[in-house]
């Protein structure tokens, strides 16, 4: 799976541009899922330039409550209304700059399941926390806070994103065998709880994916795929980074 978070970028005329640009250069036969995460008011555009295609649209946040008196939030239900199959829950950015704890991000998770769609939960540590050996404290906390809540079910149609905080926008990537080891550690993580949906959890990896280094982080067991940010604004970058994907999918299965 590949995952194109657009964060705050965009204008319908570069939308217009991009999509059709994607549209046209990712291979039908592709075994592999594309979804582009728009800021909310380009929504349904995307969905409606984007129908009968193969890309999927999704947003990159969601209210936890249901609807009701909360200007100026989106909630589940009005994103499956527009046409959306993905929610992306408990970014880094949300996280540290709209201060959502780990039990905000939790009943996230919950009214997206709730709703029909898919969560895509991101975990992952700072620079401080990597180098303090904390990252497995880390995001076992953000992960259980998950699993404690609605139990270990929910990743049955979840997805799981690990973005290192100290390698977005910054440039850093993690090392594929960096990346792989803390995948294996959230698999195996599910894994205690249940083997058969541990075995089918797609984990992507997110933080500064690019072309040049998405084969080698696809070519990983356990990384499934990727969370572009900066790259999924380039038509080019991001049909270079679905093509590594599609030949690591090939081989994985």
């Amino acid at each position: 799976m590949v995952a194109g978070n657009w964060k705050m970028h965009g204008s319908r005329a570069a939308n217009q541009t991009l999509l059709g640009e994607l549209e046209m250069s990712l291979k039908p036969e592709w075994p592999i899922d594309i979804v582009v995460f728009p800021p909310y008011v380009y929504l349904s555009d995307a969905v409606r330039m984007l129908e009968g295609g193969r890309i999927s649209v999704g947003a990159q946040d969601v209210c936890a409550e249901s609807g009701g008196a909360f200007t100026g939030q989106v909630c589940a239900s009005m994103l499956k209304d527009v046409g959306c199959t993905h929610v992306i829950v408990g970014h880094s950015e949300r996280r540290r700059w709209y201060h959502e704890d780990d039990a905000l991000v939790a009943r996230k998770f919950a009214v997206v399941l709730a709703a029909g769609l898919t969560p895509v939960l991101c975990v992952g540590e700072t620079l401080d926390e990597r180098e303090a050996k904390q990252t497995e404290a880390v995001i076992s906390r953000q992960l259980d806070a998950v699993i404690t809540m609605h139990g270990v079910g929910g990743f049955a149609r979840g997805v799981l994103a690990y973005e290192p905080v100290w390698a977005i926008g910054t440039g850093r990537t993690a090392s594929p065998e960096q990346a792989q080891e803390v995948h294996a550690f959230l698999r195996n993580r599910i894994h205690a709880q249940d083997a058969k949906i541990a075995r089918h959890l797609r984990i992507l990896y997110g933080g500064s994916v690019k072309a040049g280094n998405s084969a080698e982080l696809f070519s990983m067991p356990d990384v499934d795929g990727g969370l572009v940010g900066g790259a999924s604004l380039s038509a080019d970058e991001f049909q270079q980074i679905c093509a590594a994907a599609s030949l690591s999918g090939s081989a994985h299965h």
